[in-house]
């Protein structure tokens, strides 16, 4: 889950390690197992989740689809079978991610309906107005600018378009399985993601989780990218939440 500072006397070495954690290369450590920690931390639900995703887009014939974060391309595969005549271009700073990516692409023979990029969601380089439909799975958690590439994506996409964002964020509400849940992603995902992958990227996973904004806060965020919210829809006992806009005229369109 494209899969998260420190007081003065904090080394310059501890610094940099901070700096590269969320980074493309990070990613780049961990892509060869990406996918299968996935599945194992989300307990088999962050296809279901991408599943969700892709049919919120209620995309056009012959739609042109921007993946932001695209990383090992799981939703943009997901896409494709999804909406038969669709074409997506998958953006990712990792390139590793992206080497796993292209193997799957080309199992299903997908090399003309699914292009892949390295790329910065913060400076997509794209015309305006040029996608259908945009999506961002587990990705904008790990953006440094949140508004600034949220702006970057209203820009290449069509007024009426739709945004759809998948991310992890942990239970707003009260109750059991809320308090389960918040037990689950703080204690059991960076200890056993950890352990599994001999790493400290899952560690991070939490504490970005734990960090980003709330639902409201984050509807506020798209709102102000020039969006309408049109639903945020929270999933796996409040774990993930999908946010679901379209794409507002900019005052220059």
């Amino acid at each position: 889950m494209s899969s998260l500072s420190s007081s003065a006397s904090t080394s310059s070495k501890d610094s940099q390690t901070s700096v590269a954690l969320g980074s493309g290369s990070m990613f780049d450590a961990i892509a060869a197992r990406y996918d299968q920690m996935n599945r194992i931390l989300s307990l088999g639900l962050d296809q279901g989740w991408r599943r969700r995703t892709a049919a919120a887009l209620n995309l056009p014939p012959q739609a042109r689809v921007l993946d932001v974060a695209t990383g090992t391309a799981d939703l943009a595969l997901v896409i494709l079978q999804t909406y038969a005549d669709a074409h997506v271009v998958g953006v990712d700073p990792s390139a590793n991610m992206l080497n796993v990516a292209s193997v799957k692409r080309d199992a299903k023979q997908w090399e003309q309906r699914l292009s892949l990029v390295q790329g910065d969601a913060q400076m997509l380089d794209f015309p305006r107005q040029h996608f259908d439909a945009i999506t961002i799975a587990f990705g904008i958690r790990n953006v440094p600018d949140r508004p600034q590439a949220l702006r970057a994506m209203h820009r290449v996409l069509k007024p009426g378009g739709t945004l759809a964002v998948l991310e992890l964020n942990e239970p707003a509400h009260s109750g059991f399985m809320a308090s389960l849940t918040r037990f689950y992603m703080r204690q059991f995902v960076p200890r056993v993601g950890a352990w599994l992958s001999s790493s400290r990227e899952y560690r991070y996973l939490q504490t970005s989780i734990a960090a980003f904004p709330s639902p409201e806060s984050f509807c506020t965020m798209l709102s102000d990218a020039g969006f309408a919210v049109q639903r945020s829809e929270a999933l796996g006992f409040g774990a993930c939440t999908l946010f679901v806009a379209s794409a507002q005229p900019s005052p220059a369109s």
